[in-house]
């Protein structure tokens, strides 16, 4: 009998490369979200702009629950609530 060094994911165990590429679409759709909502019309025209107020958003969709809970077990997202995350700081 022999154990590996390494626990091998088991078939609910999001792999380390979908985590990283989740990881980097939710950061993408979170600044897209970001500069679409401070790109609104109804700001002052003398006026900088308005700083984002976006607090969190929905995952996306091209990845399983599981993926997003991991990267808040690891740190690297927190839960908002309601099937929100933001980026852990």
């Amino acid at each position: 009998m022999t154990t590996p060094d390494a626990p091998t994911p088991g078939p609910t165990d999001p792999l380390p490369d979908d985590l990283k590429k989740a990881l980097n679409a939710f950061k993408k759709r979170l600044k897209l979200t970001r500069l679409d909502q401070e790109s609104k019309l109804g700001h002052g025209p003398m006026s900088s702009g308005k700083r984002s107020d976006v607090m969190g958003i929905i995952p996306p969709r091209e990845y399983p629950a599981a993926v997003w809970e991991e990267l808040v077990r690891r740190g690297r997202l927190k839960r908002l609530g309601q099937g929100f995350y933001d980026l852990a700081n």
